[in-house]
């Protein structure tokens, strides 16, 4: 056996909409810059890129967070534009202005030269998935994770992150052939990365749509939630004999999640707009919920703190509890954590969390 047995398996039966006993807990951005360890090892690797594609680093910006709270999964330290990066369109990441690309996608020339890059050029993800696996030593599960097909085009033609969408939405409205090819490819190379990270050691894997939500309804279904579902189409269900739960979440999706109820996942993450009780009714039948705390609520004092966790559990009701499947909640934020938040402030979260929702089970 390859990898330590899993001691912590709380996320990945909540995944698959198994009773647990307590709401297991995980954040977006864990490992990230409100740590003062993080920012530490990011100086010394020398910017985000050098973080990011050094194994030894992201193995150790990986597991910081879990040296310091009871968090019940890890997820890969990665970057979701490293796909297109691969295809050759140049990323850098300059101090203070967020990621940019040398060659955006802009016309048709450039639409057509794209492909599914080779899965060499991104080894070092894949190592650093096994390394931190290794790491990890069976404590929790491991997350790996890609953009949607929409996002990434969203920074593929926009060379860098966007207020209005102008120049992927002219193209998208304008050339929508052009907009389906870039999105066809961007599906495959999203399932062949997803895949790679499976059989490197992710115990599951989720897909950001972080733009989904900028789209119009209609626009939505067509050029982001059709694109999704080619990816899980192509995933992995199982691997070395266990079962790969597959998470997607579209930040602002909270008006298609009947429709994204379809999607071949197992979870559907949510965003702090969405009532997690009225979603349950949606989708508890079928899909397992993840979120949905507003990210600011880690700003306020600890009682305030402890009050929204409990209105969050409250919100999405008594989990399943028993023999079978039904309807179960990953604790999550609904966004990223943001940089300037108070470490202490988290573990705050994560004790509210695992001490009121194991009461909820209890009773």
């Amino acid at each position: 056996m390859p990898f330590a047995p899993l001691k912590n398996d709380t996320f990945l039966r909540a995944c698959l909409r198994q009773a647990t006993p307590y709401t297991p807990l995980w954040l977006m951005r864990q490992a990230g810059r409100y740590l003062p360890e993080y920012r530490a090892t990011r100086a010394k690797a020398g910017s985000f890129m050098g973080l990011a594609t050094d194994v030894d680093f992201a193995t150790e910006v990986t597991l910081q967070p879990l040296e310091r709270y009871a968090l019940d999964a890890a997820i890969l330290f990665s970057d979701i534009l490293t796909v297109p990066d691969a295809m050759g369109l140049g990323l850098s990441f300059a101090e203070g202005e967020g990621p940019r690309f040398a060659s955006p996608v802009r016309d048709e020339a450039a639409v057509g030269q794209l492909a599914v890059p080779d899965l060499e050029k991104l080894r070092y993800v894949f190592d650093a998935v096994t390394s931190i696996r290794r790491a990890l030593d069976g404590r929790v599960p491991l997350i790996g994770f890609s953009g949607s097909p929409w996002t990434l085009a969203c920074y593929m033609v926009e060379g860098r992150g966007s207020d209005d969408y102008r120049l992927v939405k002219s193209m998208l409205y304008g050339r929508p052939d052009l907009m389906h090819r870039m999105l066809a490819v961007n599906a495959d190379a999203v399932a062949a990365y997803l895949n790679a990270q499976i059989e490197a050691g992710a115990q599951a894997v989720m897909v950001f749509d972080s733009w989904g939500g900028v789209l119009a309804d209609g626009a939505f279904q067509e050029f982001s939630l059709a694109y999704i579902a080619r990816v899980l189409s192509q995933l992995k269900r199982e691997h070395e004999g266990a079962v790969i739960p597959r998470i997607v979440f579209t930040k602002g999706g909270g008006p298609w999640l009947e429709q994204m109820a379809g999607l071949d996942c197992d979870v559907l993450g949510v965003d702090w707009t969405v009532n997690l009780g009225r979603a349950r009714q949606l989708v508890g039948g079928s899909k397992a919920l993840q979120g949905n705390l507003d990210p600011n609520v880690l700003f306020a004092p600890p009682e305030r703190i402890d009050e929204q966790v409990r209105s969050v559990l409250a919100s999405f009701g008594a989990p399943h509890t028993g023999p079978g499947a039904g309807p179960t909640h990953v604790f999550n934020l609904g966004h990223g954590i943001s940089q300037h938040t108070p470490p202490e402030h988290v573990q705050v979260l994560v004790e509210a969390v695992h001490r009121h929702s194991a009461r909820k089970v209890l009773a």
